[in-house]
C-alpha cells in the first residue's frame, strides 16, 4: 500500500529562506524511491483556507515516507521551510 505526503503552503513569510529550502531538498531525495506526483501546479481552493502551493509525494511504504521526512538531509532543508513559510503537512495511506 502506498503512502503519500502532501505539503500545502498557506503563507509565504521569507522568500530567501524558501530559496534555501529549494536548494537543499534535492539532496534529501537522492537515492530514495519516491515519486513527485504534484509540484506547485495550478491551484483552485474549493474548501478551507486558500492554498498558495501544493506538493504531493508518493512512497511505497509508511516507513520509507517517515525515513525520508526524518532524514538528516531533509531536516536540514525543512529548517529553512519552517522559517520561510507556513505549511500543513499530512501523511496518509493510499487505496
Amino acid at each position: 500500500m502506498s503512502y503519500y505526503i502532501i505539503f500545502i503552503k498557506e503563507r509565504l513569510r521569507d522568500e530567501a529562506e524558501i530559496g534555501e529550502y529549494r536548494k537543499l531538498v534535492p539532496a534529501a531525495a537522492e537515492g530514495r524511491d519516491m515519486k513527485r506526483l504534484a509540484l506547485y501546479g495550478d491551484i483552485e481552493t474549493l474548501e478551507g483556507p486558500e492554498a498558495k502551493g501544493v506538493v504531493l509525494l508518493e512512497f511505497k511504504t509508511k516507513e520509507e515516507a517517515l525515513d525520508w521526512y526524518n532524514s538528516d538531509e531533509y531536516k536540514k532543508a525543512r529548517a529553512h521551510r519552517f522559517l520561510g513559510a507556513d505549511y500543513r503537512v499530512v501523511m496518509f495511506e493510499g487505496a
